[in-house]
């Protein structure tokens, strides 16, 4: 059986991400080294966890959930998964590159991640999720 999530989780974190990743890109060094760091391990938590246990999660949870009306639905969290698992991909790519000293292959890896991040967070577009239902529809069926 599928876990459920609050769809507006999602796109809460999103917001949060494109925050982390904007200042990812305003900085240079060590804080961009330790930026790329914590969105990398943020994703990972959400990939190899399930969103719905990660930090932010719990701030939508117990501060930003307890204010809002009941969601009108809820959907499966597979996709939103699968989309930190694409971000944290993203992200692994920039950090190593952040720390071989190849700035600018970081910063486009960063920015792949921060264009699906504000994509979800302003336009409720989860590109990962939508590459997850593609990805499902060429799944053998057991």
């Amino acid at each position: 059986m599928s876990t459920q999530i609050d769809p507006r989780g999602p796109r809460f974190n999103a917001a949060v991400t494109s925050a982390v990743l904007i200042a990812t890109l305003a900085t240079h060094g060590t804080t961009q080294i330790v930026l790329a760091a914590i969105q990398a391990g943020l994703f990972a938590w959400g990939a190899f966890a399930g969103i719905q246990h990660t930090p932010v999660a719990t701030v939508f949870k117990t501060v930003v959930r307890p204010r809002l009306s009941a969601p009108k639905e809820l959907e499966d969290a597979a996709g939103p998964r699968f989309s930190q698992l694409v971000g944290f991909i993203f992200l692994a790519v920039a950090l190593l590159a952040y720390v071989l000293g190849a700035t600018l292959a970081g910063e486009i890896a960063t920015g792949f991640a921060l264009v699906a991040a504000l994509l979800n967070a302003v336009f409720n577009f989860c590109l990962g999720c939508e590459l997850y239902v593609i990805l499902k529809r060429f799944q053998p069926v057991h």
